[in-house]
Order: C-alpha cells, then sequence, then structure tokens
C-alpha cells in the first residue's frame, strides 16, 4: 500500500513522506476545530462522527482541487503540490496575526475608528503581509521559484507589474 501510495504521489525519498503526512495532520485538525464549532451542543462523540465526515468530504475536494491545479502549475513532482497548500496556509494564518499587532502599533482600533475602514486598512496591511509572507516561507519549504513567479503574477493582478522590470 505504501508503495502504491509513493508511486502516486511520485515520492523518490522516504523523507518526501512528510508533507502528506503534515497535510493529513492538518486536514485532521481543521475538521475536528470546525466540527467542534458546528456541534457545541452536542456529544462528543457527535463531534467526532462529524469530524470525521468532514475529513472524508474535505480531503475529495482537496484531490480534486489538485487534479486540476496539476496541470496548470509547473512542479515536478506531484507530491510538491501538498507542500504548496501548507505554505498557503501557513501564510495566510501568519499575515493576520502580524497584522494585528501592526495595525494596534500604529494605533488603529475598531474603537477610534469607522468599523468598515477599520477592517479595509487590516485587509490592506495583511495582504501586504501575505506578499512578503509568501515568499519568504515559500523559500523555507523548498519552493522559491514557484512562489517568485505566483507573486509576480499576483502583483501584475494588483497593477504594480511595472515595479517588476
Amino acid at each position: 500500500m505504501l508503495h502504491a501510495f509513493k508511486k502516486n504521489w511520485d515520492i523518490q525519498q522516504n523523507w518526501h513522506l512528510l508533507f502528506p503526512v503534515i497535510g493529513l495532520l492538518g486536514l485532521a485538525y481543521s475538521s475536528f476545530k470546525l466540527a467542534l464549532v458546528l456541534t457545541k451542543a452536542y456529544p462528543i462523540t457527535a463531534t467526532i462522527i462529524l469530524a470525521v465526515i468532514l475529513f472524508i468530504v474535505l480531503l475529495k475536494i482537496i484531490l480534486f482541487i489538485f487534479k486540476k491545479l496539476e496541470n496548470k502549475w509547473v512542479i515536478t513532482h506531484r507530491w510538491e503540490i501538498i507542500r504548496i497548500f501548507i505554505v498557503f496556509a501557513i501564510t495566510g494564518s501568519s499575515s493576520m496575526y502580524i497584522g494585528k499587532p501592526i495595525i494596534k502599533a500604529i494605533g488603529i482600533t475598531k474603537e477610534n475608528l469607522n468599523p468598515v475602514i477599520y477592517w479595509v486598512l487590516f485587509i490592506i496591511i495583511g495582504i501586504v503581509f501575505y506578499q512578503i509572507l509568501l515568499v519568504s516561507f515559500g523559500w523555507l519549504f523548498g519552493q522559491f521559484k514557484f512562489f517568485w513567479e505566483f507573486e509576480k503574477k499576483m502583483l501584475r493582478r494588483f497593477g504594480l507589474g511595472r515595479f517588476l522590470n
């Protein structure tokens, strides 16, 4: 079974198995946390059953997305898609965690500013740090080239392509 898994995901070395394991653990954790939110008033068995159902459904959705992106993204091995998704997950969470203290340090709070303006500024600051962190985490996970190309494409869509030359 492990041999078939390795062949299916293009895994040549055993350390490559780290990324599918991290991906599955992250999916299991996310499924459980989501089930916990949805079943607050129910017994833990209901939470566990829902978590398993969510895990299976989300896994099928993710594998479908992988098939679509495998042809679109330029990657060497299939397992690298998992590594790329892990970078996206870490970057998205980290940019918001970094944005909160920065916006607070600037002196912007919900109390001293219109809530709509506050959230717009919070999202803008999050996007700025997202761009920086995406390339940084991409480099840490050995996917710098992929994320640098991805970043350049994103900046062009924001109308900032002229700064790349």
